[in-house]
This record gives C-alpha cells, sequence and structure tokens, in this order.
C-alpha cells in the first residue's frame, strides 16, 4: 500500500515565521509514560501522551535545543508507527478481499444444488415407492429390482443432502470470515487515520519549536538527530567500487537524490522520508521493499557491524524507526528528519542497531 500523498508536505521554515517558542507538547512527549517504548507491531498506537501541567520553560538555549532534539526522535518513532499501520492495513485489506472471494465462491457453490434439491422435493417418499413397486411387479426377481433401484436412489439421496450440508456451513463459515476480515481492515484504517492526525499535530509543533531556535541551536538540533552532513563522495567512484553493477545502481539512485527535500511519508522523485529513500533506490533495479524501516530492517542477511559493504541498509532505534543505505568508508546516505534534506552523514551517529545486506 503506498503512502497518501495528500498527507505529504514540505517543510518550510519560512511559512512559519517567528514562532514563539512553544515547548509544552515537547515536554509532554518527553514526560508521558512510556513514550520512549517499544512500537507494537498491529495497528495499535501509543495512547496520547499525557502532558504535565504547567511544564517549566527550558532554562537555557541549550535545553531549549535538547527538547527539540529529543522530540526530534519521537516524531520519527511517531512516523514509523504509521509506515507500519499502512502496512497491516493493507494486510487486513488483502485478507479481507480474499475471504470475500471464498465467501462468494462458497455461496455459489451452496446455489448450484438448488435444481437437485427442488427434483427431491416433488419426488414420492421412498416407502411409497417401495410399497408400489411390490404391488406392480410381475415376479419376484423384478420386485427385487425395482426395491434396489430405489435404494440407489435412496443412497443418492441422502449423499447429496448430506453435500448441501458441507457446503452450507462452509459457506456460513465463509462468510463470517469475510465480515470479521471487512471489520478489521476497517477498524485499522480508522486507527491509521488517528495515527496521521497525530503525527501531523506532532510534525506542526516541532516545526514551530525548531523554527524558534537560533541557526547555532538549529544545527545542533539536526547533528544530535541526523548526524553531521558531510561532502557527497564522487559517485562515479562509489560506483565503481561496489561489489556488482546491481548495487552500483541502487547507490547511484540514492545518491543523485542527495539536496532533495525531507516529506514526511515521500517516496520520490523530489520529497523523500528514510524508507521512502532506500525503496525508491531499491526500486532502480526492480528490487520492491516495503515503505517501512523496521520491515526493511527484517529484510535480508543480517550484517555485522565490521563487514558492512556499499548498498546494505543500515537501520537505527529500538524499536527501529529509521533506515539508510551504506555507501562505504563509515558513511551513509539517508532522509533523516523534518527541516533536514537528504544527505550523507556517518554511519555511527548514537542509535545504530544493525544492517542487513538484500542484494
Amino acid at each position: 500500500m503506498g503512502h497518501d500523498r495528500t498527507t505529504s508536505r514540505h517543510w518550510s521554515r519560512g511559512a512559519l515565521g517567528a514562532a514563539p517558542l512553544s515547548l509544552a507538547v515537547v515536554v509532554g512527549v518527553l514526560l508521558a509514560p512510556g513514550s520512549a517504548g517499544a512500537a507494537p507491531d498491529t495497528p495499535a498506537a501509543p495512547a496520547a501522551p499525557v502532558t504535565p501541567a504547567a511544564p517549566a520553560a527550558p532554562a537555557t538555549a541549550d535545553d531549549a535545543a535538547r527538547l527539540v532534539a529529543e522530540a526530534g526522535r519521537q516524531l520519527a518513532v511517531l512516523d514509523e508507527q504509521v509506515h507500519e499501520a499502512q502496512l497491516t492495513v493493507a494486510q487486513h485489506q488483502q485478507t479481507a478481499a480474499v475471504a470475500g472471494a471464498t465467501a462468494a465462491q462458497a455461496d455459489a457453490v451452496l446455489a448450484g444444488y438448488a435444481p437437485q434439491l427442488a427434483a427431491i422435493a416433488q419426488t414420492s417418499g421412498t416407502s411409497q415407492s417401495r410399497m408400489a413397486a411390490f404391488l406392480t411387479g410381475d415376479s419376484a426377481a423384478d420386485v427385487v429390482q425395482q426395491m434396489t433401484t430405489l435404494d440407489l436412489i435412496a443412497a443418492h439421496t441422502e449423499g447429496l443432502l448430506a453435500e448441501v450440508s458441507i457446503a452450507q456451513r462452509q459457506a456460513e463459515q465463509a462468510r463470517a470470515d469475510a465480515d470479521a476480515a471487512a471489520a478489521q481492515a476497517t477498524a485499522a484504517l480508522a486507527e491509521l487515520d488517528r495515527q496521521r492526525t497525530e503525527v501531523q499535530a506532532r510534525q506542526q509543533q516541532y516545526e514551530q519549536d525548531y523554527a524558534a531556535l537560533s541557526a547555532a541551536a538549529q544545527a545542533a538540533v539536526l547533528t544530535t538527530v541526523a548526524g553531521p552532513s558531510l561532502a557527497p563522495p564522487d559517485t562515479d567512484a562509489v560506483v565503481a567500487a561496489a561489489p556488482n553493477g546491481d548495487v552500483g545502481a541502487v547507490l547511484a539512485a540514492a545518491l543523485a537524490q542527495v539536496g532533495d527535500a525531507y516529506v514526511w511519508g515521500g517516496t520520490g522523485p523530489d520529497g523523500f522520508d528514510c524508507s521512502g529513500l532506500t525503496s525508491f533506490a531499491y526500486e532502480a533495479i526492480g528490487v520492491s521493499l516495503p515503505h517501512s524501516s523496521r520491515a526493511q530492517s527484517r529484510m535480508g542477511v543480517a550484517v555485522a557491524r565490521g563487514d558492512l559493504q556499499p548498498g546494505d541498509l543500515v537501520y537505527f532505534g529500538s524499536p527501529v524507526y529509521h533506515v539508510g543505505i551504506y555507501v562505504g568508508n563509515g558513511k551513509m546516505v539517508h532522509a533523516r528528519t523534518f527541516g533536514m534534506p537528504v544527505a550523507v552523514t556517518t554511519v555511527d551517529i548514537g542509535d545504530y542497531a544493525g544492517a542487513r545486506r538484500v542484494l
């Protein structure tokens, strides 16, 4: 299931103006019970954070920057929950579609018995047919022959009724399964909409708080959250050093996006979020990755930090909420957070969690 592009939006400091520093929500996120806990693997998202009454204002500019950076991390976790919820909704919708088709087939099988049931209903009872055979038979052998035929008809009728009973139970179960799957898909979609609304609200608050910081504080936040930006390596050299041509194509596609805006839910070609960028790069060679950093962290085979090769997926956080593409020499290309375009940074940004080799 692809992202709903209507929810994607570019970060624009100019559109925010000089908003006053409003850290109430940020502090609420940080102090809410379980706010740093693991995001569930189902559509359910954590409950809305409980904001403490009258939170104290940050004592210094450094404190403000620290709170904004922490809010950025929390926002990334929520963003990943939305990605996972989208995948879950797609799975539920697929299950509902399959269950609906199965129910329709079961109903058709059951309906196919209708003419035979109608014919049985119109025939005489077996006991009456047996008496008629006895009275009209020319000989004992004739009577036995007719009664044997009647026994075969009765056995066929009983077998048919047994088949109809089985088909009816199967149709009823299939219909119940289809209704349950449809209800689950509807509930998952409603939860996804709720999570999207929550992330949008957090995003707006984060951008306001970030815009109110000084330029130096903003730079500190981006370095804390995303790592220091480095000069992009020479793409031709990176491609030449790639283990194979497919990896080289992935790296070339990813590095070509350096400088593009971070867009929530973005999958390109001009704006990306983290898993949107990795998916876009791998799509260059026809490999489809799920639009979820956590889902991507379970693909391929695990790779130790010391065995990283260009093209490997590197992921971050516990639970996983971010992913990038290793380009070699301890660097990666990734789309990290609001306010920071696609960039090359060090892979060691504090919450490195592992790597996977897809190719």
